[in-house]
């Protein structure tokens, strides 16, 4: 199962790397980078696990004794591990550059088995170093990379820019009836949604515009037979999707509430309990709405609801159909967003778990 990672270097960006020789090979030159715990513990709150990748010029050769790399190396594990703070694994690569290994950041050769294995979440994973090659080593692993600088881009900075940013996921179906993909960017950015049905293409933009959520929607479906196998799957997949960013749910406010459209009013009430139950409660005068048939919209919010994971009250009245529609959407948009914000670093449950 893929991993929220980080790939961690240690000099320059976990301790300071000494100007004269960058080597740190005894407890006199042991310095941490100002604020370097604080936002591994806050991290490790949110779940991600922590990876140590370091190149070691020389190790283990006449430039740098193995034994004095380990006394400064357990020192380091054990002050961390006081902390709270401990790695899922360390990679050291102990050639000098020259040698030309296949080990040494910012080749992959130690990371193999993360790579094979898919062990690290593509979208939820960061590359933090405080040099190129690290940059290079997460386009290398297909993730982002933060570039660690004390004056610039701080520990605090970096922990704000993950927690801003990891909760992203794609998701493809592909079935005999539709092919769809879908991202989900619960931090926002830009949206692009295409189905095929004019009105429900407008109808995802609402959930996209109103819950700050990014979505690029595509879906390529029967539609020459109807639009039901869309809709549907589109549903189950932007449920799985949105559940994939959410993730384990640590700090979310995991309850969202309603607004209204005109002269209609739509409620929606939402949990995110694990205990999926859609209550629908909405009459349209029209069959359709543009190429959208109006009993699909019930479908598609219990499909979403399944697939998502939560209770799901939704109910609207009013005299305009496109308006009771589009209200029961932006509500629930509405709603999302309340439920999705973070709010602290535990989980809304006396249970323990969701």
């Amino acid at each position: 199962m893929s991993e929220k990672i980080l790939f961690i270097d240690r000099d320059g960006t976990i301790i300071e790397e000494p100007k004269s020789d960058l080597q740190v090979d005894s407890l006199e030159k042991l310095r941490f980078e100002k604020g370097v715990i604080p936002a591994l513990l806050k991290l490790k709150n949110f779940n991600f696990k922590f990876v140590l990748v370091s190149n070691q010029d020389g190790l283990g050769t006449s430039s740098f004794a193995q034994k004095d790399f380990e006394l400064v190396q357990n020192k380091i594990l054990d002050i961390l591990k006081s902390c709270g703070i401990e790695f899922q694994d360390i990679f050291i690569c102990p050639h000098f550059e020259h040698e030309n290994c296949a080990c040494r950041k910012p080749k992959t050769a130690l990371l193999k088995d993360y790579i094979i294995h898919q062990l690290y979440d593509k979208n939820q994973s960061f590359v933090i170093g405080d040099r190129k090659t690290d940059m290079i080593l997460a386009q290398n692993l297909g993730i982002q990379g933060l570039l660690y600088e004390p004056k610039k881009n701080t520990w605090e900075d970096i922990c704000n820019t993950i927690l801003s940013s990891f909760r992203t996921s794609f998701v493809q179906r592909n079935t005999k009836e539709t092919q769809i993909s879908i991202k989900a960017c619960l931090n926002g950015g830009k949206s692009q949604i295409q189905t095929g049905i004019g009105f429900f293409d407008h109808m995802l933009d609402q959930i996209a515009v109103h819950s700050g959520i990014a979505l690029e929607i595509h879906c390529k479906g029967d539609l020459e037979i109807d639009e039901h196998h869309s809709v549907e799957d589109v549903a189950l997949a932007l449920g799985e999707a949105l559940k994939k960013a959410i993730g384990d749910k640590i700090g979310i406010a995991r309850y969202g509430f309603c607004l209204p459209m005109d002269e209609s009013l739509a409620r929606c009430v939402l949990d995110f309990s694990n205990r999926p139950i859609l209550v629908y409660k909405a009459k349209f005068k029209k069959k359709k709405l543009g190429e959208l048939s109006t009993e699909m919209i019930e479908h598609f919010f219990y499909s979403l609801s399944y697939a998502l994971g939560i209770s799901l009250h939704l109910k609207v009245k009013g005299k305009n159909d496109h308006h009771k529609a589009e209200g029961l959407f932006k509500a629930f948009a509405k709603a999302l967003k309340m439920a999705i914000k973070i709010e602290n670093e535990s989980l809304a449950s006396s249970k323990g778990m969701l």
